[in-house]
């Protein structure tokens, strides 16, 4: 039948597609690719042939997670857990190699300027907070306007920004810690970072409240950082806002 060959028409491309990525891909990706090869396809045939892959090719094809496809002998490409992978290359130059340095201050003008979360913010890093908890990346403070009618509490934003992959449960567990003295964390990932990864942590983000921003690694210049998932606003122990901010009050209360 005329429709069986089209269903297989689809289902091969598919697989093909599967082929060039190994890292896996989203099912509304692989549509859009089938169609990119064929547009005289019918996209709801193309959804019928192709939903249910794992289970017309299981010797092929399994969901690594939630609406994402890879083929099964690309498994143990990635069977290991985020922390073992290696480190995504990072573009460089003989003049200039990418440190994660170079994204602070972009992520703490972007947390002023287009989040609109902060009203000042600072890049920082180190041990400046000198304690085994860590120090954010970036701190920033929104405080209300005279102009404002309804004045509000000053409020401390945080960002734990990665560079790469490696470290990302690491970094998440950075995050959180940091919600004991700020208002709201955020975690800023690379936007070439695995599927199940970002999935993963979009899904705790989401339980723990804390921010995902999601950002292109190999660009300084211009990261376009976008957000994933928005902190949510939380009391701190005023104890630990106290005690880490006076270490920083000249830098931040400009």
């Amino acid at each position: 039948m005329a429709t069986t060959t089209i269903t297989g028409q689809i289902r091969k491309i598919a697989l093909e597609v599967l082929e060039g990525k190994p890292e896996g891909i989203r099912y509304s990706d692989l549509k859009r690719k089938i169609l990119e090869q064929n547009n005289s396809f019918n996209p709801n045939t193309i959804s019928g042939a192709t939903w249910d892959l794992e289970a017309t090719f299981p010797d092929k094809v399994y969901k690594p997670d939630r609406g994402v496809f890879r083929l099964l002998k690309f498994t143990e490409d990635f069977a290991t857990q985020p922390d073992q992978q290696p480190t995504a290359a990072v573009k460089t130059s003989k003049k200039k190699s990418i440190k994660e340095e170079d994204f602070y201050q972009p992520f703490a003008d972007w947390l002023v300027n287009e989040l609109e979360e902060c009203t000042s913010a600072i890049g920082l890093g180190g041990n400046i907070f000198r304690d085994k908890w860590g120090t954010p990346d970036v701190v920033g403070v929104r405080e209300t306007k005279r102009s404002d009618i309804i004045q509000f509490p000053t409020e401390i934003v945080v960002g734990e920004i990665k560079t790469d992959s490696n470290g990302l449960i690491t970094a998440f567990g950075q995050a959180c810690a940091y919600r004991i003295f700020s208002h709201k964390s955020y975690i800023v990932v690379p936007n070439n970072s695995q599927i199940e990864d970002i999935t993963r942590l979009d899904t705790l983000c989401r339980q723990f409240g804390i921010g995902l921003i999601l950002f292109d690694n190999q660009s300084p210049e211009d990261p376009q950082f976008e957000i994933r998932v928005r902190a949510i606003k939380h009391e701190p122990d005023m104890f630990f806002v106290n005690k880490n901010l006076k270490l920083i009050e000249d830098k931040l209360f400009k």
